[in-house]
């Protein structure tokens, strides 16, 4: 059994960013528990269609691969549904500076904004934020998705890394915990959103 993968985004775009939205989404609805860490963006099931589009119009530009991002947005945006039908879980971390990176316009960032502090009422759905100066005994990662305890996919610039290897996937599980523990969540969560809703 293969144990890990290293993919070029280069290489998983050639034809533009459809085909991979298409296979996030099939990992998803295959998935009872997602685990979510993010250093960077929005994690992809969250994010508003502007802000999708604002996004992946940046990575289309960034690596001069074809331009189908319309569709993409489509594609991107149908995973929200696992939020609210089945028997998915998602439990989500970022770091607070993902609420302060400007994707898109001020609109499209207060939208995003909005729209993720209206999905903390989701009953599938916990979010953390790790604050500024908080704690940590896990230090600032690359993005990650932990998929039930069989695969993680690891986001880096040039390429996805799928990892299977059962002491690989306890390492990413631990530092999820890890992360975790240094996360506000309800309340004083959504302060730190409305804080940097309010600062737009």
């Amino acid at each position: 059994m293969c144990r890990m993968t290293y993919t070029e985004w280069r290489e998983l775009m050639s034809d533009g960013l459809r085909q991979g939205q298409d296979q996030v989404y099939a990992d998803m609805e295959k998935t009872v528990l997602l685990r979510v860490y993010s250093s960077n963006v929005v994690p992809g099931f969250l994010q508003t269609p502007e802000y999708v589009r604002a996004l992946l119009h940046n990575i289309t530009d960034f690596f001069g691969t074809p331009n189908d991002v319309d569709q993409a947005v489509d594609a991107r945006t149908a995973r929200q549904r696992f939020l609210h039908e089945g028997d998915h879980q998602f439990r989500v971390i970022v770091e607070e500076q993902v609420l302060r990176h400007r994707i898109g316009d001020a609109s499209t960032m207060r939208e995003q904004l909005q729209h993720l502090l209206d999905s903390l009422t989701v009953p599938s759905l916990r979010v953390g934020i790790i604050p500024f100066g908080a704690e940590r005994s896990v230090w600032p990662l690359e993005s990650f998705y932990l998929y039930d305890d069989r695969q993680t996919l690891v986001e880096n610039l040039t390429a996805k890394v799928d990892v299977k290897a059962p002491a690989e996937l306890a390492d990413y599980l631990r530092a999820f915990v890890g992360l975790s523990k240094s996360a506000v969540h309800g309340d004083n969560a959504r302060v730190l959103i409305e804080s940097a809703l309010a600062a737009i």
